[in-house]
């Protein structure tokens, strides 16, 4: 009997990974959670975001009763020495007197060492802004906000890159009733001359790009999609235009994914690898962005309802991997990778290998 319930299980909508999956847990270093409940006063959080500063890691993440709720705020915590600190406010949303749900933080780390804090703040997806603020102290204290100009939005969840003229790359998208789109926009170094770059969609939903770097200074995004599939877009000329939107053989559960280009020169993508559901979270490894190999099985739960989704993933400078998501909507987990004990499995068709 319980042989046939498992076999009944494993076919659940959402559910495709095989009764054995490749796990890839050997390379997993270290796996935590940044707070405990009882360091904060809010029950939900989401959509966090991570950064190697001068003195160890910081993370962001937003923060409230439940997502839109108009006390969402924006929390970051730092990590130095290898410990996370209790999570710390660092904006409200509020404008005029009222206050507004605050949405997507994201972590960048510019040239001059200065932390940028972008995220957007407003009633929802459709109708939110574009702000950010400055720490020149790795994330102890914060600047005031500065509205991004010319209603654009900065990076709507995955970390902008830095081109090789210095100019700062900006994933992002725009919602609405009839259409999701993806762009890019792009700023100097000091944050300003912001410009928006378009996209030829060609007709898929897409939102919340990654970029990733290939030689020759090609670059390609992956972003979520309505598609049940990653979708991704190639530009030949750092940024300036990019190809027609088109599916790869990925799979994607219209949840958030982040990707990373390693100092090797290969690609690391967090995402749930699955068409339905946000229980499962993987790791894939690509020589060519094309290719993909299973690395790590980060969250494999039977519970359909269960929630770990929206990767945000970096690699420091002493070559491990730092990947933050959330856990059920109720804790943000931190997870180190080391790549020196990957081994890696292929994916075929879109689905995740058996071990």
């Amino acid at each position: 009997m319980k042989s046939i319930l498992i076999s009944i299980f494993l076919i659940l909508p959402g559910i495709i990974l095989a009764s054995n999956p490749f796990r890839g847990d050997k390379s997993i270093k270290k796996a935590e959670y940044i707070y405990q409940p009882s360091d904060v006063d809010f029950p939900s959080c989401h959509a966090s975001t991570i950064v190697e500063t001068g003195n160890g890691f910081l993370a962001a993440w937003f923060g409230g009763t439940e997502e839109r709720a108009p006390d969402v705020c924006i929390y970051v915590a730092s990590n130095i020495n290898g410990k996370w600190a209790k999570p710390v406010k660092v904006a409200d949303g509020i404008e005029n007197g009222k206050q507004y749900p605050c949405w997507n933080p994201v972590l960048f780390r510019k040239d001059n060492d200065d932390i940028v804090l972008y995220y957007k703040v407003g009633p929802d997806p459709r109708s939110w802004w574009g702000l950010y603020k400055i720490s020149k102290d790795n994330g102890e204290t914060w600047s005031a906000e500065t509205r991004i100009p010319d209603n654009l939005l900065g990076p709507i969840k995955d970390k902008p890159v830095r081109l090789p003229d210095g100019t700062i790359l900006y994933p992002t998208s725009v919602e609405t009733a009839a259409k999701w789109t993806i762009y890019m926009e792009t700023s100097d170094q000091d944050l300003k001359n912001w410009k928006n770059i378009e996209i030829d969609n060609n007709k898929f939903d897409c939102i919340q790009p990654t970029v990733l770097f290939h030689p020759e200074g090609k670059l390609q995004l992956l972003c979520r999609s309505k598609n049940k599939a990653i979708n991704e877009s190639w530009s030949l000329d750092q940024g300036q235009t990019w190809s027609a939107v088109q599916p790869t053989n990925l799979p994607n559960n219209n949840s958030g994914i982040d990707a990373v280009t390693l100092s090797d020169g290969r690609q690391l993508l967090v995402f749930n690898p699955v068409t339905k559901g946000r229980n499962i979270l993987g790791v894939a490894i690509s020589k060519d962005g094309k290719n993909w190999e299973a690395a790590a099985l980060l969250e494999n739960d039977p519970d359909s309802k269960a929630e770990y989704s929206y990767p945000a993933v970096i690699q420091a400078k002493d070559g491990s991997v730092q990947i933050v998501y959330t856990w059920n909507r109720k804790l943000i987990k931190h997870v180190v990778l080391d790549l020196s004990k990957l081994k890696n499995k292929a994916i075929t068709n879109g689905k995740w290998p058996e071990k």
